[in-house]
């Protein structure tokens, strides 16, 4: 504005409180603020709340909700009873194959107890253990219990467990010439190894 507009309108108080109440630069925040509000004060209902649903298509949703709830807690019930009936079942069995095993040795155990009250000779009792330890192999064969081949097979350290290996210049070298502890097994399963002696051959290793 020139020198000369301002000597023609010189400010007057009315001016200046006009001026001072008028904002010529609008706040950018304010417009925003004001068209969200506007926007929420004229918003309709969200489409698919409770209110836009049709209480018949209401009422069977919930029905098949609360059909859908008890069947699975029927099917939980059922999957807890049928873990429970088939531990019940294992232990069960193992009693059963437990009484079966126990079963065979109990003429055993009889026929130790009446070594230990014979009073014949040293001989006479020989005898008799002998005969106590055949019926104990077969009462191992009847359970499928078979004792593991040791003297005059070569170490096999899948079956076998080497005590020590010794010396013997007359037998092939790792063969086993010696058993100290039978090992045995069911089937193809071992039960415990078969402890042994292995006979060392230098002169072989040489060659």
């Amino acid at each position: 504005m020139s020198n000369k507009t301002l000597e023609d309108n010189p400010p007057t108080e009315a001016n200046v409180e006009v001026a001072q109440g008028t904002d010529p630069v609008s706040d950018p925040a304010d417009s925003i603020t004001t068209g969200v509000e506007g926007a929420a004060a004229t918003s309709e209902p969200i489409a698919g709340s409770r209110s836009s649903i049709p209480q018949e298509d209401y009422e069977r949703i919930k029905a098949e909700r609360d059909s859908l709830f008890d069947r699975l807690a029927r099917l939980q019930a059922e999957f807890d009873n049928a873990r429970k009936r088939e531990s019940r079942e294992r232990s069960e069995f193992r009693d059963y194959a437990v009484a079966g095993a126990i079963e065979q040795f109990l003429p055993v155990l009889d026929n130790f107890q009446l070594a230990l009250k014979s009073t014949g000779s040293a001989e006479q009792l020989r005898t008799g253990v002998e005969l106590i330890v055949k019926q104990m192999e077969e009462a191992l064969r009847s359970l499928n219990v078979q004792p593991i081949e040791t003297v005059g097979v070569t170490f096999d350290p899948r079956v076998h467990e080497a005590l020590e290996m010794s010396e013997r210049p007359d037998l092939p070298d790792h063969q086993v010439f010696e058993e100290v502890r039978r090992g045995y097994r069911i089937k193809e399963r071992m039960l415990r190894p078969a402890l042994v002696r292995v006979a060392s051959n230098p002169q072989q290793k040489e060659a």
